[in-house]
């Protein structure tokens, strides 16, 4: 029995260059989706990897709490409070704080963001830390974050190849004067849209960078580990009913949401990606419209003859929703490869997490269906007018 073969894909390989500029076409829109989609995640993604990595079942922050990078502290004696209510097992206190590391080797300070907290109740789950606790119990020992953005000099590569403490010097803003820090240790946390490098101290040596600006009783954030068993959505109602109304208390994926939200909603940058990603689908519907339009006007005549000698109109109409998911299809498959070596490239360059997730790929491909689709849905309307009899 011989194959029948579509008469959409008959159109499209009949003027083969043309149906390449639309495959080209289309491809650059499902680029553009992949790339708005990927820094979109990197953006969520790098933003809560703290929190992602915080040891705790519930977390006090200040009533001011805005971001992880603009946070506000509150008083250390609300988080000693917890203690006394039934269910909760310990207590961590947490210091966060931006200051300015001075590269080694050209001298140019850059920001850094700096963690602290009481080695004997580690509030972090990273393997490197928790190996590397005994060396930040040494004053003004710290541990660099090897994933930190290159602006701040070889500091991971001299540790790594010489095995030997280094000093680097550090600048809390608005000092003039910097404070020498010895590097005992490496881990891997990465960067952020606000965050371009990391460093973890002891809570002692967090208090002495900051001396002059950090008073020891204000701590940005409070890490509660509950009894096993003990509901945290019980504790936290208690808590946040009977503490004082100037913090906050989140469960892990509430805080990591109130995060993301923050990012989507009150930063331009968050505004900026919603935005793009918006645009990039408009654009495509209309690209696609175009090319499907122009298909339709140049076989115009052969649809024409199909609707004289009897087919009729969803005939037509298939034909030209079958030519929308083929070049839908042609076009995702190339944008997808070109857009994982753009993800390589973006991440290496930016130390950013920017990577390719399965729920990432559907979205696109179903997008790009659709896209071609409602392109289709809108050029069809040349078809529905066409009368054969004005045509001959």
């Amino acid at each position: 029995m011989a194959v029948k073969i579509p008469l959409a894909w008959l159109q499209l390989v009949r003027n083969k260059f043309r149906s390449l500029v639309a495959v080209a076409g289309i491809g650059f829109i499902v680029i553009l989706m992949f790339i708005q989609l990927g820094f979109q995640d990197a953006l969520y993604t790098s933003a809560t990897q703290v929190h992602r990595h915080l040891q705790g079942d519930l977390f006090l922050v200040s009533s001011q709490y805005k971001a992880l990078t603009a946070n506000q502290s509150f008083f250390r004696t609300r988080l000693y409070q917890a203690l006394g209510f039934n269910g909760v097992e310990s207590v961590s206190p947490m210091y966060i704080g931006f200051a300015k590391l001075k590269n080694p080797v050209n001298g140019q300070k850059y920001s850094i963001y700096v963690i602290g907290f009481e080695p004997g109740k580690p509030v972090m789950d990273l393997p490197e830390i928790e190996a590397n606790l005994d060396k930040i119990q040494i004053p003004d020992v710290v541990l660099f974050d090897r994933n930190s953005r290159p602006e701040f000099g070889n500091i991971a590569e001299r540790f790594e190849k010489e095995k030997t403490e280094q000093f680097i010097e550090i600048f809390p803003f608005n000092s003039l004067s910097g404070y020498r820090v010895r590097v005992g240790g490496l881990f891997s946390l990465g960067s952020s849209f606000g965050v371009d490098g990391n460093l973890i101290v002891s809570d002692s040596s967090f208090l002495r960078i900051f001396q002059n600006s950090r008073p020891s009783e204000m701590i940005d954030i409070g890490a509660i580990t509950l009894k096993p068993g003990v509901n945290p959505q019980n504790i936290q109602r208690e808590l946040q009913g009977n503490l004082a109304n100037d913090i906050l208390v989140f469960t892990r994926q509430e805080f990591i949401d109130f995060e993301k939200e923050y990012w989507a909603n009150r930063t331009p940058i968050g505004f900026i990606l919603n935005l793009m990603l918006s645009m990039a689908s408009v654009v495509g519907i209309v690209i696609v419209y175009q090319i499907l339009y122009s298909n339709i006007a140049n076989q115009l005549i052969a649809y024409a003859t199909l609707k004289a000698i009897g087919y009729a109109n969803n005939y037509l109409f298939n034909v030209v929703f079958q030519q929308a998911i083929i070049l839908a299809v042609l076009a995702y498959i190339p944008g997808f490869i070109f857009s994982l070596g753009l993800y390589n490239f973006a991440m290496q360059v930016t130390k950013l997490p920017i990577m390719m997730s399965v729920n990432n790929a559907i979205i696109v491909f179903m997008s790009t269906i659709l896209m071609c689709i409602i392109s289709g849905s809108l050029a069809v309307n040349k078809l529905r007018s066409t009368d054969p009899a004005e045509i001959f």
